[in-house]
């Protein structure tokens, strides 16, 4: 080819490649953003959106943006937002802020939109319309923490005996040098199948009380919440007795317990550690709110076994005053006490009940759902509330 002709081609081609101003064309760039979902506060607080370019440009990129009622009401849940977002040559990712109008009021998540688009040529909008969800914080109706006034109240001293251990609670927050959050829905619903998810979130002290709150509220992949607390490796005892003064929760497939695993379960496993469950309830309208129950799980030379009982109120139910929830735990028995009136007992000198001789810890929890006490169901109200007022822990002197 003559090299008149190939100078002729490359010049065409630098054209074709060049502006006017001389700078190489690029392809568009293709924008992208995220939909968002943020807990509603009291006050106004802001939700940041991140916008992103797949490419870098030689000129501005300006894209418009708005926000479009959903569910969710501009001026009542959101203040609305017209405007433009620049990014300067060579930026790939800008921000855009959203301010959301929060208050004390319980509302169902709510979400609203902002749509996207290109004021600029050198762009290709691909998200052109971001959800943002609003969850509500604030407490559903339904159930409010009432602290009672009246129950039963047992002594601060037993001949005998000397207190070796007790928390009453009174401090600003729990005691983690006596007990540890543990967190999640553990191996199969600890076992039994259980819907909650535990976090550290529900447990509050108030006006000298421990609360575990149970709630209707979806997470990890769980829709009820809760707490579980255990004195794991900083509180455990053999023998004695153990006082607790509670206010327990109510209702279809709630499921409070006041108990004790043996120290050595990381070791052994379930059940040749040994259990020894102080205090449950399975809740339900069927008059179960008013029947506790009292029980033992071990290891029977390498079969499970377990032993209970149970105790019923004559009036009333476990959530309408204090109760005192005891064992009287010593070699040769285990006896189980309401309100100072003991209901059962168990001889655990048998060689293959050795577990319940030995270290224990203690577990507080409110469960929801599980093999025992079912799902809850459209008569089950939340949130739902444990309230500990003491743990008093004596040994023989």
């Amino acid at each position: 080819m003559p090299a008149k002709v190939i100078i002729s081609l490359s010049l065409i081609l630098l054209f074709f490649a060049c502006n006017d101003e001389g700078t190489t064309e690029v392809d568009p760039s293709v924008l992208t953003s995220n939909d968002v979902s943020i807990s509603e506060t009291e006050t106004t607080r802001s939700v940041i959106l991140d916008l992103f370019l797949s490419s870098p440009q030689n000129e501005q990129v300006i894209i418009n943006y708005t926000t479009e009622d959903g569910t969710a009401l501009k001026d009542e849940d959101y203040e609305a937002a017209t405007g433009t977002i620049l990014f300067e040559v060579g930026d790939m990712r800008e921000s855009l802020s959203i301010s959301l109008i929060g208050d004390e009021e319980f509302e169902e998540t709510e979400s609203f939109f902002v749509s996207l688009s290109a004021q600029s040529t050198n762009v290709v909008v691909d998200t052109d319309l971001i959800e943002i969800t609003i969850q509500d914080n604030d407490e559903p109706p339904g159930n409010e923490l009432i602290i009672p006034s009246s129950g039963y109240q047992s002594p601060t001293a037993y001949d005998g005996y000397q207190m070796v251990w007790q928390d009453e609670f009174d401090q600003e927050a729990l005691n983690l040098n006596d007990w540890t959050y543990e967190i999640g829905n553990g191996y199969s619903g600890w076992g039994n199948n259980e819907l909650e998810y535990y976090t550290d979130e529900n447990t509050s002290m108030v006006d000298g009380n421990l609360v575990i709150t149970a709630k209707k509220e979806s997470r990890g992949g769980y829709n009820y919440t809760s707490s579980r607390i255990i004195t794991k490796g900083k509180q455990e005892f053999k023998y004695g007795r153990v006082d607790i003064r509670a206010v327990l929760p109510y209702g279809q497939g709630i499921w409070p317990a006041l108990w004790m695993l043996g120290a050595n379960i990381d070791q052994v496993s379930w059940p040749k550690c040994g259990e020894i469950d102080i205090m449950e309830l399975i809740g339900g309208g069927d008059g179960r709110d008013n029947v506790v129950h009292g029980t033992v799980h071990w290891d029977n030379n390498g079969s499970y076994a377990n032993y209970g009982g149970s105790t019923k109120l004559s009036s009333g139910i476990f959530n309408d005053e204090y109760h005192v929830f005891s064992i009287l735990w010593d070699e040769s028995k285990i006896k189980w006490l309401l309100d100072g009136e003991q209901y059962h007992e168990i001889d655990i000198t048998p060689a293959a009940l050795s577990e319940l001789r030995s270290d224990q810890f203690v577990i507080f929890n409110v469960a929801v759902g599980g093999n025992w006490p079912g799902s809850p169901n459209s008569s089950t109200t939340f949130p739902q509330f444990m309230i500990v007022d003491y743990i008093r822990v004596f040994e023989k002197q």
